[in-house]
């Protein structure tokens, strides 16, 4: 039993678990963001647009509600709720996935110019052989 207890610590943390649990945090904070703008921003719009007092309007009441049944809704405004939501997480992504290839170019491209200027500087050196010869001849006018 403490042997798995010991494997579950290792397990947990490791680096990539952790940046996982991160991630979902994250990305749960970013899902509530994005449900209050598309709620309170982007529908409320878009009932102003179609003249309803809300998007709840734009569902289609297929039978009403009864004493013995509910009624049966075909939720139009809601649906569209929820693509909007997703359409706005989708754009939101796309833009850092962009952001983070664009930064790892950069990056790739800076390494690249390092190396060939490490590279550049390298062979720029004057070789041991050339040193002793220019030490040599400066001796010898030293010497006359």
């Amino acid at each position: 039993m403490k042997k798995f207890f010991g494997e579950f610590k290792a397990f947990i943390s490791r680096g990539n678990v952790i940046d996982m649990a991160i991630g979902v945090i994250i990305g749960a904070a970013f899902g509530a963001i994005t449900s209050s703008l598309v709620t309170n921003i982007i529908t409320p719009f878009i009932a102003w647009i179609f003249n309803t007092p809300n998007t709840d309007a734009l569902n289609l009441t297929v039978r009403e509600a009864t004493a013995e049944s509910e009624a049966i809704v075909i939720g139009f405004g809601t649906f569209l709720g929820t693509v909007i939501n997703f359409l706005v997480i989708a754009f939101v992504l796309f833009c850092i996935i962009k952001a983070v290839n664009k930064a790892d170019e950069l990056a790739k491209k800076a390494l690249k110019l390092q190396k060939e200027e490490e590279a550049a500087a390298a062979e720029a050196k004057p070789t041991t052989e050339e040193l002793l010869t220019a030490i040599l001849e400066e001796i010898k006018t030293q010497k006359q």
